[in-house]
């Protein structure tokens, strides 16, 4: 049942994954068509308007654990919901896709030091080496086989505020296994209904500064159908995956997914855009599967109290 249980929770993970590498597509295509803040506001309202039908009774039964949560909740909304990708698509603006890969390498770092400051879980020696081997593998995706492509890279504002949001990120994943007593007895779907509720009203004040200074998006049905996927597949979707995936595997595992997304977007690109995949893809690839494979597996070492 256990083992039922993890595997599951991995798969919930790579679902996850696989929808944010489409988010990534999205959010580059559309870059010049929809503002970051009214994707991200428009993407957040669509999401909690087909959710909270199937919500609203059992936020009202759960009241009792809801106000035990209490700010808890509206931590997690902040940097969840309205931060993070509120951040992406703002660094999306002034930054190359390389770039934001390259700092989305520091997320499983981030959460495996996080994890053993906050929660006193410190991965064991194979975890590390699972996240060195995946490291590696992001590498030659990044730098498509040269490692002369690394002296070419350049940074600027953009990839400060993808830090930012790889930051939060962690901080985010972190905290939902440390308030997990409190978030636990909440099913998956209220919660998330939630956080969402708490994370909208956050953006607003961002949103309408963006519209104040003559930010605006044509209704067309590219934007539409642009906004109705992040709010599916990247919000509904893969939002209720990876809160899973932290509960059952725990925050350091569930990151060393993130390494998967340039898999996954280099395999959307070939299906949808006809990109080809070459040598590096493959190797890329299979050394961040291996290191995935031998860092899910992985116990913790607690600290001592």
């Amino acid at each position: 049942m256990l083992h039922s249980s993890r595997s599951l929770a991995t798969l919930g993970l790579l679902l996850a994954v696989l929808c944010w590498s489409g988010n990534a597509l999205v959010a580059r295509a559309f870059s010049g068509e929809i503002p970051p803040l009214a994707l991200s506001f428009w993407r957040w309202c669509l999401a909690l308007s087909l959710l909270l039908p199937f919500v609203l009774a059992p936020l009202w039964r759960h009241r009792p654990q809801l106000r035990a949560a209490g700010w808890r909740l509206l931590v997690l909304g902040g940097l969840g919901i309205a931060g993070y990708n509120s951040m992406l698509y703002s660094a999306a603006q002034t930054t190359a896709a390389i770039n934001i890969t390259l700092v989305n390498t520091c997320l499983p770092l981030m959460t495996f030091i996080g994890a053993g400051l906050l929660l006193g879980e410190w991965p064991q020696r194979r975890a590390w080496w699972g996240l060195g081997l995946a490291a590696v593998g992001l590498l030659v995706l990044i730098t498509r086989g040269s490692w002369a492509t690394l002296t070419t890279l350049s940074f600027n504002r953009g990839d400060l505020i993808m830090l930012l949001a790889v930051a939060d990120w962690a901080l985010y994943s972190l905290l939902l296994r440390r308030w997990a007593s409190y978030l636990l007895p909440i099913p998956a779907l209220a919660l998330l209904g939630m956080l969402m509720l708490l994370g909208v009203p956050l953006i607003l004040p961002f949103y309408l500064y963006e519209l104040s200074q003559g930010a605006r998006f044509a209704v067309t049905p590219g934007n539409l159908g642009a906004i109705a996927y992040t709010a599916v597949f990247a919000s509904l979707v893969a939002y209720l995956a990876w809160n899973h995936g932290v509960r059952v595997l725990g925050a350091a595992r569930a990151a060393l997914s993130n390494y998967l997304m340039p898999v996954f977007t280099a395999v959307l690109g070939w299906l949808l855009l006809g990109e080809g995949l070459q040598a590096f893809h493959w190797l890329g690839g299979g050394l961040i599967f291996a290191g995935l494979l031998l860092g899910t597996q992985m116990g913790v070492k607690r600290a001592e109290r």
